[in-house]
């Protein structure tokens, strides 16, 4: 359960920050953001909060408040968000501060998550708020007030995700062909 709450956390986190990627010339609050993604105030009102603590957002209080990208979006990659916001990548024990699984040393799964989760990372380090804000056609149109200000040439999502992708993304892969010498 811990892992849905922090995953739902970075997820609003990099929407709140797509959003404020395409919309540079005006402040954007948190009822815009709560009533276009259909999320809670107070979950909004903590990512804010967070996003605003990193530096990565101008937040302005009062009647007239709202907030802003504090840095261009070419500079934010998002490898450094994610690790930033996610507090947490242990995805077996022994990658944990209280360890006591008894493989600890002697299991290579620990090596083989570990390999995986850094490509995970180093494939995020590839993209910048401003690569994903230009190729995300839906920003454009949110039904937000604030007009779309910044972006490149928009180009479609390199992969269409709909309900059911992340399942076949994740689902169990062919089986692999036996290594070894071919018959001659």
């Amino acid at each position: 359960m811990q892992l849905m709450r922090l995953t739902l956390f970075t997820d609003y986190s990099l929407r709140v920050l797509l959003v404020l990627a395409t919309r540079t010339d005006s402040l954007v609050t948190i009822a815009d953001l709560s009533k276009a993604f259909d999320i809670s105030n107070a979950h909004l009102m903590k990512v804010t909060h967070l996003l605003g603590k990193s530096g990565w957002v101008e937040t302005v209080r009062g009647r007239n408040g709202g907030m802003r990208l504090a840095a261009h979006p070419s500079k934010l990659r998002i490898g450094t968000i994610v690790r930033h916001l996610e507090s947490d990548f242990a995805l077996v024990e022994c990658f944990g501060d209280d360890n006591r699984c008894v493989l600890t040393g002697g299991c290579e799964l620990a090596a083989v998550l570990a390999r995986a989760m850094q490509a995970f990372l180093d494939e995020l380090d590839r993209y910048s708020l401003a690569d994903l804000a230009n190729a995300s056609p839906a920003l454009m149109v949110l039904p937000l007030w604030q007009a779309v200000t910044w972006h490149a040439p928009v180009r479609p999502p390199s992969i269409e995700v709909v309900p059911g992708v992340a399942q076949a993304l994740l689902s169990e892969p062919a089986p692999a062909r036996p290594r070894g010498r071919r018959a001659g």
